[in-house]
């Protein structure tokens, strides 16, 4: 491969016993992500390919959540630490020629253009190890970074450091870029006598100064982006700062946010300019919000396109749906999975919806089940109108062509077509196809029985 070129190895072989789970660490989700996959994306951002992730405990977990990210995967049978964790990649890399980034797959806060300044560094001054650094106030659990001046000497792990070295704020985040194929050199020479009986990747440091070799660091201005997760606590405060990145690149992207700090956007959410979202809002999956739209509070929506100028009220629930320009939602309206509003469409109060393909300016305004169902244009649905598609065996389609006006508390019992321009009377169980043009009604004949509640009193209750 040419000089230049920029590789990555994602550390994600450890099981994370501090998140007190049974799924690995790398797989817990962040803003609707795997943990693992962000410093994956980070590292193609900057120009990282390949790109190899180490696996171990839950392999086979880890590479089907990252299989879509385009990586390679490695196994970790041992744990035997980081640097025995990218000897493993070896074979893989016997033949790339570059900078190497070494990352680990629970960062998911580090920023594309972080790791190609520190590409960039290990470049120009021509260094075998350049390590991302940052400052920490209590810098308790990592390791230390021992410099005289701008000289790095060693970086020490916390239980084999000494009283003064537990002093430095200066600290390692683990994250490192290596002169390839160098580095795998070195790692054959490594050693586990320490504290913790593992092969550490930080011996690489002592070891290019034992050979003479040029050793850098680049200090983080922003110590948020190393941040670790090694528990639930920990998780939660990585998924705030993504979720505050998320939120600020939609405001400069021009959508207004009234509260970012109650906003849930999930970072494969895309919304168009001029859309308002209120407080309370949940975006899920690969939704897509056009303009000038307004989502109202307690709204949720996930794995659904919503056109332009649509106007979701609040506490409505949006699934794997598709929504028209000009439509209204809600309030507390239910589109579940297949549902497609073709345009200027009103989904009222209290009005579910599945599997059903409604028409332009066709409404149901309240209280209404439409399922399995294929709804013409300009059709106006009563409150309380039920499609009857399932027969405790079977599902079946109601049809309902253009221009049909249904009445209040109808029953369509499918399979069943009502033609265009029809009308069906309030109160009908519709059991047969309606021709278009007719009406169609199917109630008891009504009967008064004159006097009936003089010879019938209401008894009066006992006080």
């Amino acid at each position: 491969m040419s000089e230049g070129t920029i590789a990555a190895v994602v550390l994600a072989a450890g099981r994370g016993t501090r998140m007190k789970s049974e799924r690995a660490k790398v797989l817990h989700p962040v803003c609707g992500a795997a943990l693992g996959a962000y410093p994956v994306r980070a590292a193609r951002a900057a120009g990282a390919d390949p790109i190899w992730v180490v696996v171990g405990h839950d392999g086979e977990h880890v590479q089907e959540a990252l299989a879509a990210e385009g990586v390679g995967f490695v196994r970790q049978e041992q744990q035997l630490g980081t640097g025995h964790a990218l000897l493993c990649a070896e074979k893989d890399l016997r033949d790339f020629r570059g900078s190497l980034l070494l990352l680990c797959g629970d960062t998911p806060l580090l920023r594309p253009e972080t790791l190609t300044a520190l590409a960039e560094r290990q470049r120009t001054e021509h260094a075998a190890v350049t390590v991302l650094t940052m400052r920490r106030a209590d810098p308790a659990g990592y390791g230390r970074i021992v410099r005289n001046k701008d000289e790095l000497l060693a970086i020490v792990e916390e239980k084999d450091a000494s009283e003064s070295e537990r002093r430095i704020t200066e600290v390692n985040t683990g994250i490192y870029v290596f002169e390839a194929p160098w580095v795998f050199e070195m790692l054959h020479h490594l050693d586990n006598a320490n504290a913790q009986g593992e092969y550490y990747l930080t011996d690489v440091v002592r070891l290019a100064r034992e050979q003479g070799a040029v050793v850098r660091a680049l200090e983080l201005a922003d110590p948020d982006e190393a941040l670790g997760v090694n528990n639930r606590a920990q998780l939660a405060e990585a998924a705030k700062v993504m979720q505050g990145r998320i939120n600020y690149a939609h405001q400069l992207a021009g959508v207004t946010i009234l509260d970012p700090a109650s906003t849930y956007i999930e970072a494969s959410v895309r919304i168009g300019v001029d859309t308002v979202i209120h407080p309370g809002v949940h975006l899920w999956g690969k939704t897509e919000i056009g303009p000038s739209c307004l989502i109202e509070p307690g709204t949720v929506i996930r794995d659904s396109r919503l056109a332009g100028h649509v106007h979701v009220k609040a506490y409505s629930v949006i699934e794997e749906s598709e929504v028209g320009v000009n439509s209204v939602i809600g309030p507390m309206a239910h589109m579940r999975p297949g549902s497609i509003l073709r345009g200027d469409n009103k989904i009222g109060n209290f009005v579910e919806t599945k599997k059903v393909d409604i028409g332009l300016h066709s409404k149901a305004s309240h209280l209404t089940y439409l399922g399995d169902a294929e709804i013409g244009a300009d059709v106006n649905i009563g409150c309380g109108t039920i499609t009857c598609n399932y027969d405790g065996v079977n599902k079946y389609k109601t049809i309902i062509e253009d221009e049909v006006f249904v009445g209040s508390d109808t029953q369509f019992v499918a399979p069943v077509r009502v033609g265009r321009n029809s009308l069906v009377g309030a109160g009908s169980t519709i059991v047969r196809d309606v021709p278009p043009d007719a009406l169609a009604i199917s109630r008891a004949e009504q009967k008064n029985v004159e006097g009936w509640r003089l010879r019938h009193p209401l008894k009066k209750k006992e006080k």
